[in-house]
């Protein structure tokens, strides 16, 4: 794979690349209508696998807050074009790495030495690359290690990037007036988070250390010696990745294994802990030869203060959804309503919340839950198809919920769409035994 001597770091830079993109994008819209003239039965398919190559290859060289907008969105299975979802999902451990001299010189501000005045051997070729890091592989005191470096420019360019990416969430997702950068500041405030590395560390042993009490799931142990603010050493882990694994032919019962694992290692953390592992894609997880799970990044924590942990458990309740003052009055807490909204907003709202909110919560409504069934997933792919096509909701203002479901929902999202991949059939209490 080609690698990068260079990595855009100037605001002027970092969006010129993504006008050029754009240049693309109008030029593949105006190859698909030229088509379409020509045969009017000329689907969008070819225009999305375009589309969504030219964007992650803009994305991929600037790396940084932009790449990982893509990386989040390639969660996002029943929101976007599968072409998008394909191609995105790159970002979360392929993309090119930083070439050698660069690693050097990154690593030598951050730990004030090169890396083979650290280690007893260190790869000069990254193993994997991802949005905002790239991790190599090392040796110390007979220990193999993952030593992960972050891109330069990186932290810096947060703000720069998300205003860049602002115009276009607008408009995906509805947000209208002022009331929209209470989102956008969360996540920035995030990826802030997720480039301090001495805070990476610091969460990673916390989180690692109260979880081990979890059986079928392993953790690396972290460097604080061999650490910076842009440099991590941990414990090398060997597995595939999640994604790679759930391609194979596994059997049932080690599905439900792993799956069991993965379930009770978010209940805890979420119950236990109030605080939470928010970036569930494959990319963060491995299988070890003995089918246990291996959890290897710990970037993206998110706090869950009671004021929502409170409101957002009790509507996992189904008597809480059926009980229609409760369920309102949870709305509110959860400012999902707001005091201004008309009577017609408010009945059109509750309406959308409750199909969504029965739907989502219905695996806490079994002892056991089977995250395979199709039928499940049926529901979900009607139901974002019913509300991508109603022009009710395009009309209203999209700023619904408090700032803390941008996170909480992607943990959510993440966690079925692993326990589907996986098809793990799992119970649903088993978590509260660690409690």
């Amino acid at each position: 794979m080609k690698t990068l001597d260079k990595i855009p770091t100037g605001k002027i830079e970092r969006a010129s690349k993504l006008v050029k993109t754009g240049a693309k994008i109008g030029g593949n819209y105006a190859k698909y209508f030229g088509k379409k003239i020509i045969n009017p039965e000329t689907t969008k398919d070819e225009l999305n696998e375009d589309n969504a190559a030219d964007i992650y290859d803009g994305l991929k060289s600037l790396k940084g807050s932009a790449l990982k907008v893509a990386q989040m969105l390639s969660m996002e299975k029943n929101l976007l074009p599968n072409a998008y979802v394909e191609k995105f999902s790159l970002s979360q451990f392929s993309v090119p790495p930083l070439s050698a001299p660069l690693v050097r010189k990154t690593f030598k501000k951050y730990l004030g030495k090169f890396p083979e005045e650290v280690f007893d051997s260190f790869e000069k070729d990254s193993i994997n690359a991802a949005s905002i890091g790239q991790v190599h592989k090392a040796t110390k005191d007979g220990k193999t290690l993952a030593v992960k470096i972050q891109y330069p420019g990186v932290a810096q360019s947060i703000s720069s990037d998300l205003a860049i990416v602002k115009p276009i969430a607008i408009r995906m997702f509805n947000l209208q007036g002022k009331d929209s950068d209470k989102y956008f500041k969360e996540v920035e405030y995030k990826l802030v988070e997720e480039t301090d590395y001495i805070l990476e560390v610091a969460q990673s042993k916390e989180i690692t250390e109260a979880c081990r009490v979890i059986p079928n799931i392993n953790f690396p142990n972290y460097y604080t010696d061999l650490s910076s603010e842009r440099i991590i050493t941990m414990d090398w882990m060997s597995g595939k990745h999640l994604s790679e694994f759930t391609k194979t032919n596994f059997e049932p019962e080690t599905g439900d294994k792993l799956g069991q694992a993965l379930w009770d290692f978010y209940m805890y953390q979420i119950h236990a802990l109030r605080k939470v592992h928010a970036d569930p894609h494959p990319g963060n997880f491995l299988v070890s030869e003995d089918n246990e799970l291996i959890a290897i990044d710990f970037g993206c924590i998110k706090e869950v203060p009671d004021a929502f942990y409170v409101p957002y458990f009790e509507l996992a309740d189904p008597k809480n959804i059926s009980d229609d003052k409760i369920f309102i009055e949870k709305l509110y807490q959860l400012e999902i309503l707001m005091p201004t909204d008309t009577q017609q907003e408010i009945t059109f709202f509750k309406s959308i919340f409750h199909q969504l909110l029965s739907l989502f919560t219905s695996p806490f409504h079994k002892k056991d839950f089977d995250f395979g069934d199709e039928v499940f997933w049926a529901k979900i792919a009607d139901l974002g198809e019913q509300f991508s096509s109603d022009k009710q909701i395009r009309k209203m203002n999209g700023n619904r919920g408090s700032k803390h479901f941008l996170y909480m929902n992607r943990t959510f999202f993440g966690l079925y769409n692993l326990l589907h991949d996986l098809k793990a059939n799992i119970k649903v209490d088993n978590y509260k035994k660690y409690l």
